[in-house]
């Protein structure tokens, strides 16, 4: 018989998802008076690091579907903060860029977004913080090879 599984409270998983559920609802309050979603803001800042972007890497570095991205795309280019070409210069890949609204909409963003996250480690020693992002890294690295569990 194997031995009896601790209490949810207990399990790091469970701490996860209650650290990005607070993570979540801050960005969420922070980011409504800018009329952005977290989905909006996660689309600005990829764009602004990486213009011309394509879709398919959006979507991966949102963890999000194609069909949702492009419903974020859309409310983002009607608001005229992203520009993408009507036509692909390249094969079916619609590069999209940051508009200067774009840009200045996302520095602000991005400001409010650091300003949670820096409320959120002041807490911990800076070798707390290493360790932490080192043993996250490690645990997405350990579900994401080859030798990961899969049902």
């Amino acid at each position: 018989m194997s031995p009896p599984h601790p209490p949810v409270e207990a399990r790091v998983g469970y701490a996860l998802k209650r650290a990005q559920a607070a993570l979540r609802a801050a960005m969420d309050d922070a980011l409504r008076p800018l009329g952005l979603t977290v989905a909006q803001y996660a689309c600005l800042q990829l764009i602004g690091e990486r213009p011309g972007v394509s879709g398919s890497e959006l979507a991966r570095g949102m963890f999000v579907s194609r069909q949702s991205l492009n419903v974020v795309l859309r409310g983002l280019q009607e608001r005229e903060l992203v520009h993408r070409p009507s036509t692909a210069p390249q094969a079916r890949s619609l590069p999209a860029e940051l508009t200067p609204a774009g840009r200045r909409l996302a520095r602000r963003a991005d400001a409010l977004v650091a300003d949670i996250e820096a409320q959120m480690i002041a807490v911990l020693s800076a070798r707390q913080r290493s360790q932490l992002l080192a043993g996250l890294t490690a645990c997405t690295e350990a579900l994401s090879n080859d030798a990961a569990w899969k049902p």
